[in-house]
């Protein structure tokens, strides 16, 4: 399995930029980057609250692999977030 390059909280929150500026999403703009790019760090609270949603797998997620695993996982996700605090 490949592994990105960039913090998965600033993955989510582009996708949330996105989501909200893109004719793709629910907004208008046909061409979106640009915005995505000046505007995603306004969705990082939001994605942050994503990832505490996160922590605690469903049980179709939990059969599927280790539960300890998937909570360390989201949890250094976190701490990547928010550099500073221990979780």
């Amino acid at each position: 399995m490949d592994t990105a390059t960039s913090p998965v909280v600033e993955r989510i929150a582009r996708v949330l930029a996105a989501q909200h500026l893109s004719a793709n999403g629910h907004g208008t703009t046909e061409s979106a980057s640009a915005l995505v790019d000046a505007q995603w760090k306004a969705h990082r609270d939001d994605a942050i609250a994503v990832l505490h949603t996160m922590r605690a797998p469903s049980p179709a997620m939990a059969a599927a692999g280790d539960v300890a695993v998937w909570e360390r996982m989201v949890l250094a996700a976190i701490a990547e977030a928010k550099p500073g605090i221990v979780m």
